[in-house]
């Protein structure tokens, strides 16, 4: 395992310099570098996958480089202190999807290609594996390229019942990608295969979610009934699958980035192209398949080309990236107000020094919004800067988030946060709970008899603590 830290003269130069550029955008709002990927021998590179925050409070992901240049498995903390966990070889590769947090407080991820299959040319069909927070990886599955799939996009992620969902870009019964199931004992079982059927979509790449009806949703870059411009659907736990809607270039295409299901049931996501522009847009889907656009992207001003999921923050607002567009064409970072019509903003634009393309972005239970640029920065181990790990403070309070949104009274529920030394109380819907601080930014509590739907609250010596999810009685 390979642990570079922050700790040379040139790397703390190279600090400074990201320091000195924390640019404030108005209102308190707060843009910080926080590390330039590239600045260490052996550094990860290029990253663009999901961000996951760890029971320790740290943020998880995955990029390219390296010890052997076939990609990094990394954490940062809150503040930019970087340690490379764990570097990929030959054997596994382009494990730049990103990471998920399971239940058990472990990272899980895939590689596109690699693993222990000889199919796909010779390449390796890709794996899913899991990763302890201390850097040791364990492979959970070889895909084989055939009805299992291959090049599984995007991070599993874990569902109500303990298994973890996903989907391959590739393979499947007509070679055009799967959903899957990973059953805790390391099972795979292909729920569903692609197609390119009329009106079928194909060739998924962003990770599922799971709603609070308890099915699965994603979308497909391509298919449909348009040909090409991909869709929206959702499949239930069992299997059963549904296509919710098929893109068609005026309501925008390719969507490439994972949904989100705000506040009133309705799921908001990006489409990569097409709108009135061609430069994507911002959409709310129902979950029985009616669309509207909320937001056509421009370029120049508003950016184009969103990659990853929209972030439903606890301001109530949805938060997102574009790869490009912006002031200098490097991207921007946006906002979507959904108590104010939808009203579109951009809140920050790239201007290369800073980073460039970003390509991820989450909120820590700290409030503050973190993510990942693909180039840009001020260490020069790449022709345009190997990228950036940002932060952005928008002046949101701390929170407490559940690892599980659903429940039984007696069931024990992790809860992530910070500042849990001390802390006095846990109580669902006003119903006081039995609880056990494990850390200080990780404890678990009992759901008591008797308890209601809504919002866990953690008391401690700085303040309540309000959760993210709304907990819902089984």
């Amino acid at each position: 395992m390979t642990n570079i830290r922050i700790g040379s003269l040139l790397v703390k130069v190279i600090l400074a310099f990201a320091v000195a550029l924390t640019t404030t955008i108005g209102h308190g709002q707060t843009y910080t570098d926080l590390y330039n990927f590239g600045s260490a021998s052996g550094d990860p590179i290029n990253p663009r996958g999901a961000v996951a925050q760890g029971f320790d409070g740290n943020l998880y992901s995955t990029a390219r480089g390296g010890t052997f240049g076939d990609g990094s498995i990394f954490d940062v903390t809150p503040l930019g202190t970087l340690s490379s966990l764990y570097s990929f070889s030959s054997t596994s590769q382009n494990a730049d999807n990103g990471l998920t947090l399971g239940s058990d407080g472990n990272l899980y991820g895939t590689t596109i290609y690699g693993g222990g299959s000889t199919g796909c040319f010779g390449f390796g069909c890709g794996m899913l594996f899991r990763i302890t927070p201390d850097g040791m990886l364990t492979t959970l599955h070889n895909f084989s390229g055939h009805g299992d799939g291959t090049k599984p996009y995007g991070p599993p992620i874990q569902g109500a019942d303990s298994n973890f969902y996903g989907v391959t870009k590739s393979g499947g019964a007509h070679d055009v990608g799967t959903i899957y199931k990973l059953t805790p004992a390391g099972k795979l079982i292909t729920l569903y295969s692609f197609s390119k059927k009329p009106g079928h979509g194909y060739a998924p790449t962003a990770p599922l979610i799971q709603g609070r009806d308890g099915n699965f949703y994603g979308t497909t870059s391509a298919g449909g009934k348009a040909c090409c411009f991909g869709t929206v659907f959702k499949i239930t736990p069992s299997g059963k699958f549904t296509s919710l809607y098929d893109f068609d270039s005026t309501h925008g295409s390719q969507p490439l980035g994972a949904l989100v299901e705000g506040s009133d049931g309705g799921f908001y996501g990006t489409t990569s192209h097409g709108g009135s522009h061609g430069g994507g847009v911002v959409f709310r889907i129902t979950a029985y398949g009616k669309l509207a656009v909320l937001h056509n992207l421009s370029g120049p001003s508003d950016g184009r080309f969103p990659v990853t999921a929209l972030v439903l923050a606890t301001d109530g607002k949805f938060y997102g990236v574009c790869q490009f567009g912006g002031v200098t064409g490097q991207g921007t970072i946006f906002s979507v107000n959904p108590k104010n019509s939808y009203r579109f903003t951009v809140v920050y634009s790239f201007d290369g020094i800073d980073g460039a393309y970003p390509s991820a972005l989450m909120q820590h239970t700290n409030g503050t919004l973190y993510g990942v640029s693909v180039e840009g920065g001020t260490a020069r181990g790449c022709t345009s800067g190997c990228g950036t790990f940002f932060s952005l403070d928008m002046k949101i309070g701390p929170f407490v988030r559940l690892m599980s949104e659903s429940g039984k009274a007696g069931q024990i529920i992790g809860i992530i946060g910070q500042g849990f030394r001390g802390t006095t109380g846990v109580s669902f819907n006003g119903k006081a709970a039995k609880f056990i601080v494990a850390t200080d930014t990780y404890l678990t509590a009992t759901v008591p008899k008797g308890v209601t739907n809504g919002f866990v609250i953690v008391a401690t010596p700085r303040g309540n603590l309000v959760s993210s999810q709304r907990f819902r009685v089984q």
